[in-house]
């Protein structure tokens, strides 16, 4: 991707307000597309309903502050799309809405940055599209560790949506010749939530619908970071989550008593988490600086 002039969707939510900080301190240019300003020096925001394919439209051919105007031309798109708006869970809203919602607005996104010629985007999908998060009562995973091969089945609409955008995101890169990379973020987790982990140790089964994995909210920048700076992919997945898994027993051994029915499909680290970032490592080079070892005695 050449230039860093980025228009990042739902940069004032929980992952946004640490991705968009750490683009900026790698140079980028960002735009906030959301329907709340966010507080960060430097990065201005459009308050845009991304559902409207016209505002989505325009969100991408705006000037981002009273400086563009001193260019003499209209605003050009710009380099690539982070899209990460959507309603972030169910029970927020009425299932019909999350779905219709997340679906429609990414749609609108991609189509109106394909049609622009951005040729770089990437979307938030979710660690949900496993199936386990929102399962209703009880369910086993296929295998472990879980990649991005794994046959996706979630039965919730927030799933669901998520799926959808992954197919969407496909059928446009197909199309327009570009990269579009879909990141399955895990639970996402901020600095200050870190004593939470106390309560993870403690109960392990507890972390079974996500898996026994997480995200640090500023690992997931350097992910999105890394994305904007590997050209050449097409239409990719990735798992957005840390190294490790959540638990101080190894992998193996801690999956052979809280999941015995699930087989293992490889081999894996002594303590990799079962939701696998292995292909986050080895293709865009994703090395973590937030184990949650360090935050938690």
């Amino acid at each position: 991707m050449s230039g860093k002039r980025i228009v990042f969707t739902g940069g004032t939510g929980k992952a946004g307000r640490h991705a968009v900080p750490h683009l900026v301190a790698h140079g980028y240019s960002v735009l906030n597309v959301d329907l709340k300003p966010l507080d960060l020096p430097g990065v201005p925001t459009l308050i845009a309903e991304l559902t409207d394919s016209g505002q989505a439209f325009n969100a991408l051919t705006t000037h981002a502050t009273f400086a563009g105007f001193e260019a003499g031309h209209p605003p050009r798109p710009p380099d690539a799309v982070v899209h990460f708006a959507a309603i972030p869970r169910v029970l927020l809203e009425p299932d019909n809405v999350t779905f219709t919602t997340n679906v429609t607005s990414t749609y609108n996104v991609i189509e109106a940055a394909m049609k622009l010629g951005v040729r770089k985007v990437v979307i938030a999908s979710s660690e949900t599209t496993y199936g386990v998060c929102f399962a209703e009562g009880d369910k086993d995973f296929h295998s472990f560790p879980l990649e991005e091969d794994y046959d996706i089945d979630p039965m919730d609409s927030y799933g669901l949506s998520k799926v959808c955008n992954e197919k969407t995101a496909r059928a446009f890169a197909m199309r327009y010749g570009a990269d579009i990379y879909a990141l399955r973020i895990g639970n996402v987790i901020e600095p200050h939530e870190y004593g939470m982990f106390t309560r993870f140790l403690a109960d392990p089964p507890s972390r079974k619908r996500n898996a026994w994995s997480y995200i640090d909210a500023r690992d997931l920048g350097e992910i999105v970071r890394l994305c904007l700076e590997k050209d050449g992919l097409g239409f990719q997945v990735f798992n957005a989550v840390n190294d490790t898994i959540t638990l101080n027993t190894p992998t193996r051994e801690a999956m052979k008593k809280l999941c015995p029915k699930t087989p293992f499909t490889r081999e894996v680290g002594e303590f990799e988490a079962p939701l696998s970032n292995r292909k986050a490592r080895e293709t865009l080079g994703f090395k973590e600086a937030h184990n949650w070892r360090k935050y938690v005695d």
